[in-house]
């Protein structure tokens, strides 16, 4: 079996952290329950390029449960955990191609690598396997019956590709799954975010002024997190209705410049470009904590710090000082790559938990239904979404309500009237 991972001997630590993880996933542990006896994915070759994590361990053994044949690389050049890589491919005989801190080159290489096996399913994490397949790799688009995708930055890409009229498969977005977003993006970053921002800084939130750029699923979560541990939370927006949400949650709204000004800390979510950039910088608090979690290292713009300093030092683990000629310090975490899986560990398995039962239902959904589907980007079907609620609340030992037959007749005629 090809692969390449930084070191075969943490195997061992890994399996236990993958165990560990395991037994906060009891939706995804259902579903690998039933595909190991039905084998929905049998013939299938599956790519997938999502971080690697103990999470995402546990989705890889569900799907090669369920008969597909997996190779899996690295979304991200920071988000490897080197031992949950060592053991996947020790103890589950899955190929991986991820470092930790691999370079743009090695990163590329290891996409390459998981492409190589000529995969029939892609799955996503920022849409970097579907672009490779349109660009770098259009022999292989015969192939492929289809993909899933697990985030907004990727959703967005593969819309636009969509909208083109130059995408050449269907894809799922796993990300706009009630199940995932409203959860994963709200309580997984949230949390995560926060405890990424501490382990690198240690510093304390509480009093501080903590700027959140972007109030989508993921921002509305680090700020209420951050609201949780005593911060003054202040919240950027270029779209209206979210800006006035972000206000009636009980945050103030104000644009960066402003913001800018007075933040201690800066986390960006917004899926776009230089959201901090080079007059921002300029007006920054000395000490001032910037950081990013959204998809890729472009919301803040690092070229321009770069030049703006004069001086740049690695002051702690994760943590890039950079002294302005005018003797402000400005700290940059992770590169400006994901905080929550730089500096931590990601979201929590229980919320994963549902984003990665999307993840398999949707595979299983696009081998059944890929004749009937379009080149396009299709939402997760709301029978998958709803069945994923349901056994999470059976895992939780939650019991609800159910209309009954008079009450199903009212919702449905218009006679009845009041």
């Amino acid at each position: 079996m090809d692969y390449d991972i930084k070191d075969i001997k943490l195997a061992d630590k890994g399996f236990l952290r993958i165990e560990w993880a395991e037994q906060e996933m009891p939706v995804l542990r259902m579903i690998k329950k039933r595909f190991k006896k039905e084998k929905p994915l049998s013939g299938m070759r599956l790519a997938a390029c999502l971080h690697v994590t103990t999470e995402t361990a546990n989705l890889m053994d569900t799907l090669k449960a369920g008969g597909a044949e997996i190779v899996l690389c690295a979304s991200n050049p920071l988000s490897t955990q080197d031992d949950v890589a060592a053991s996947l491919v020790a103890h589950y005989n899955i190929p991986v191609f991820a470092v930790k801190g691999e370079d743009n080159k090695k990163y590329y290489a290891h996409i390459s690598a998981a492409l190589n096996t000529r995969p029939m399913i892609t799955m996503d994490d920022g849409a970097d396997l579907v672009s490779t397949i349109h660009s770098d790799r259009k022999d292989l688009i015969k192939g492929v019956i289809g993909g899933t995708e697990e985030t907004t930055t990727g959703v967005i890409r593969l819309k636009s590709m969509g909208e083109k009229g130059v995408l050449m498969f269907p894809v799922i977005s796993v990300n706009d799954a009630e199940t995932k977003h409203f959860f994963d993006n709200r309580y997984g970053t949230g949390q995560s975010t926060i405890d990424g921002v501490l382990r690198a800084t240690n510093r304390l939130i509480a009093g501080s002024v903590f700027v959140v750029a972007g109030y989508g699923w993921c921002g509305r979560g680090i700020a209420m997190r951050a609201k949780g541990l005593g911060a003054d939370v202040v919240v950027t927006e270029i779209n209206p209705l979210k800006a006035i949400e972000a206000v009636m949650d009980g945050y103030r709204v104000l644009p960066m410049p402003e913001a800018a000004k007075i933040g201690d800390f800066f986390v960006t979510v917004t899926g776009d470009i230089k959201v901090i950039r080079k007059e921002h910088f300029e007006v920054m608090k000395d000490g001032a904590v910037v950081c990013n979690s959204g998809h890729f290292n472009v919301e803040i713009d690092i070229p321009a710090i770069e030049k703006l300093s004069v001086k740049k030092r690695a002051i702690r683990e994760f943590v890039d000082e950079y002294t302005m000629p005018d003797k402000r310090r400005i700290n940059l975490l992770g590169e400006g790559r994901l905080i929550n899986l730089a500096a931590a560990e990601g979201h929590p398995a229980s919320v994963m938990d549902m984003s990665f039962a999307n993840q398999a239902l949707s595979a299983e959904y696009m081998v059944k239904k890929c004749d009937d589907l379009a080149k396009k980007v299709y939402p997760v079907p709301k029978e998958i979404d709803s069945e994923i609620a349901r056994l999470k609340l059976e895992s939780m030992g939650i019991k609800i309500d159910k209309l009954t037959k008079e009450q199903q007749k009212y919702l449905a005629s218009w006679e009845m009237g009041t």
